[in-house]
């Protein structure tokens, strides 16, 4: 863990607002418990990216509950949700909707009329996204940017709040597309769902095996969500924790001077600007989730794999030696100084890595 350096901010916050977003994320979780055993890190990431406004995709195995974690989550909130699951055979407009031509029953003419598709809702399951080519999830880029559909000339708006949580299987697995990066970078974070713990599998082996469904009840309303989204980004960042992340993120730009030999041995390509973004956004909701009023750069560090690694790509050599995106933001964390004033020295952050 790296040392924080100089005081932290003074933080407008309360007592009562962080204790009030603490709150409404345990209300979350407690919910999520009644029918998810475990997973407790993936729950956490997916609370950052709703507290933050983004997406969050999932990664993993067939059959780790992913799908039953992001429709469990959807039900704790008193939300509109769709799923939609993604096969080889969907179209875009089975996504956005599409226009009819319809007649008016009052005039008699013929009018064209839009009929939205389920992206228009609060809370979106895009399951096994990576199971339909790209031009298909290609039809998800404008709603996360935007929050808007294009239909012809019409500019349809997506109502408020609006989340993309979206599974998918690795890539080395049969009838998978790769996302491409322009759809990973709208993700906020990507998780990884890993298998269960023994004693976890025990307890699912023992819930899921006997009669009874359990019941979730929504806890939050769309204004309450839209109030906690709001009070995270009044979360105060000091100078120099917004500079190490920017710092972080353009350790990952090949032929930059702030680059790693490591890092420039490994990847072929690094992160945008959206990713400094989502990393200080996710380490204001952290902070919260934690009872601080105020962005540490433990939050930073602790978010940047999540945050990075669908926005590195790796070269041929490193992928074949068996180096992931994660050895990478290690080696990144480990080699950046966190030091506020070598990270103030100059604008282009030369030597702001650890010698």
């Amino acid at each position: 863990m790296a040392e924080e350096h100089g005081p932290p901010d003074e933080s407008p916050f309360s007592g009562d607002v962080v204790e009030r977003v603490r709150n409404a994320a345990e209300s979350i979780r407690s919910q999520l418990r009644r029918v998810i055993v475990g997973q407790e890190e993936v729950t956490e990431l997916l609370l950052i990216s709703l507290f933050s406004r983004g997406h969050c995709l999932l990664e993993g195995a067939p059959g780790l509950a992913k799908t039953l974690l992001v429709s469990t989550l959807a039900k704790s909130l008193n939300l509109t949700f769709s799923r939609i699951q993604f096969t080889p055979d969907l179209m875009p407009a089975d996504i956005t909707g599409t226009e009819v031509i319809e007649e008016n029953k009052s005039t008699g003419a013929r009018e064209m009329r839009f009929i939205p598709g389920p992206i228009f809702t609060n809370v979106v399951l895009a399951d096994e996204i990576n199971r339909t080519p790209p031009k298909t999830q290609a039809a998800l880029l404008e709603a996360m940017q935007e929050k808007q559909v294009t239909i012809g000339r019409m500019r349809h708006l997506i109502g408020e709040p609006f989340f993309v949580l979206a599974t998918q299987n690795p890539i080395e697995q049969e009838g998978t597309y790769p996302l491409p990066e322009a759809q990973q970078d709208r993700f906020m974070i990507k998780a990884l769902v890993r298998y269960p713990t023994f004693e976890e599998e025990v307890e699912v082996a023992q819930r899921t095996t006997t009669g009874g469904a359990v019941e979730v009840e929504a806890v939050l309303s769309p204004e309450e969500i839209t109030s906690l989204q709001e009070v995270v980004r009044s979360v105060p960042v000091s100078d120099h924790v917004t500079r190490y992340a920017v710092a972080l993120v353009r350790g990952t730009r090949v032929g930059e001077p702030e680059v790693t030999d490591f890092c420039r041995r490994s990847l072929s390509w690094g992160a945008g600007p959206r990713a400094v973004q989502f990393l200080i956004l996710g380490g204001k909701a952290r902070c919260l989730l934690d009872g601080r009023p105020c962005v540490s750069i433990e939050d930073i560090q602790a978010l940047a794999s999540p945050v990075l690694r669908h926005r590195l790509m790796l070269d041929f050599a490193a992928e074949s030696e068996g180096v992931t995106p994660d050895d990478v933001v290690a080696d990144l964390i480990k080699n950046t100084s966190t030091n506020p004033d070598r990270l103030s020295d100059d604008p282009r952050f030369r030597g702001v890595l650890a010698s």
